[in-house]
């Protein structure tokens, strides 16, 4: 198995974002000397009480600065929101300034609100996000000055300065539980994934239909699916579920809207799961419409929080039914303390991470 720290890099209660960087910083630097595989963030904007992290570049060099061996990335880039010139410049220095440690995820986007300021239509988003993988290969082929004709894309005899230091570029990821989104990275050679709100057991067959055509695309090597959730662990099971569950159940409060007047936390919730009943995926609006319920999060395994020995059998038990081999843990959630949070990651790293190395889900 690998193992990544993964980031929406969330607003703090009493930090500036200088100071939630340098945390940030901190987790990272820890993380890398305990031999987590990747780091990963998110891609969000203009949402001040959520993420703090709307420049995946600028993420992955800092750190970069603040690493040595951990490979780190966007998961992803939301590819639409870019001139892809421009882009694939960017991807090109990143690369090279971590020297070869980039790890590259495209998405299309899942907010609408994303898009309104930027002037984009939300509805043409995936085309362009697709296409953008034979878009790279050509800005980042032998071919110099390269032109580039797509149905989204047209680039016509341009030079890189710089080209990316992974040949031909660096490792492919995109996050998806869509079929026909996951055959295409099958065909392709991109690593996909997904997140707690997506139910393992609705997940594990399209996955298995994706190694199925990974295999039959000829890749020599076994593809990387990662599943990103909460991890919190502690000394011991009563001192974990202390500290961190109802954070836990806090986790995603940047999911909902923002505040209206006199609106409490309950009220928006209750808002939410509304939203939610009637949709297309009964297991996924399950999840989302509860997925501030520390109590059904807990009874679902959908948060790993425990001693190292229970988040070490959580993780072996859901890497087998869910079809992953990345567990990809949010550590820093809520108002966790910073000194919780790095015991906690240190405990993942020197017991967890031990414990499943050599485990093979598929």
């Amino acid at each position: 198995m690998k193992f990544a720290h993964f980031s929406h890099v969330w607003a703090k209660p009493g930090m500036t974002p200088h100071e939630r960087y340098l945390q940030l910083w901190r987790e990272l630097a820890l993380c890398d000397a305990l031999g987590f595989d990747y780091s990963f963030c998110v891609e969000h904007h203009f949402r001040p009480d959520e993420s703090w992290m709307s420049s995946p570049s600028l993420y992955a060099v800092g750190a970069g600065a603040h690493t040595k061996r951990m490979r780190v990335g966007p998961m992803g880039y939301i590819v639409p929101l870019y001139h892809p010139l421009r882009l694939a410049e960017e991807i090109a220095i990143v690369d090279q300034m971590l020297g070869g440690r980039l790890e590259l995820g495209l998405v299309p986007g899942i907010s609408p609100d994303y898009f309104k300021p930027f002037g984009v239509d939300y509805n043409f988003r995936k085309s362009p996000t697709l296409e953008f993988v034979d878009y790279i290969r050509a800005a980042f082929g032998e071919q110099q000055p390269f032109s580039f004709h797509g149905e989204n894309h047209r680039t016509e005899a341009a030079e890189l300065a710089v080209r990316p230091l992974q040949k031909p570029h660096p490792p492919l990821w995109m996050m998806s539980r869509d079929p026909q989104t996951l055959a295409f990275c099958a065909k392709n050679g991109v690593n996909p994934g997904y997140f707690l709100v997506y139910p393992r057991a609705d997940a594990a067959p399209r996955y298995r239909v994706f190694l199925d055509a990974w295999a039959k695309a000829g890749w020599p090597n076994k593809p990387k699916i990662a599943y990103c959730t909460i991890i919190y662990v502690d000394e011991n099971d009563d001192r974990a579920l202390e500290v961190a569950l109802k954070r836990a159940a806090r986790a995603y409060e940047g999911f909902l809207p923002k505040p209206k007047p006199g609106e409490t936390f309950e009220d928006r919730v209750r808002e939410h799961a509304r939203k939610f009943i009637g949709r297309g995926e009964p297991g996924a609006s399950e999840i989302m419409a509860n997925l501030f319920d520390p109590d059904y999060l807990m009874k679902h395994d959908l948060v790993f929080i425990g001693s190292p020995e229970t988040v070490a059998a959580k993780i072996r038990k859901t890497a087998e039914a869910g079809v992953y081999n990345v567990c990809m843990g949010e550590f820093n959630f809520s108002d966790l303390p910073e000194a919780d949070l790095m015991r906690s990651i240190r405990l993942f790293g020197e017991k967890v991470i031990p414990a499943l190395r050599d485990y093979e889900p598929f």
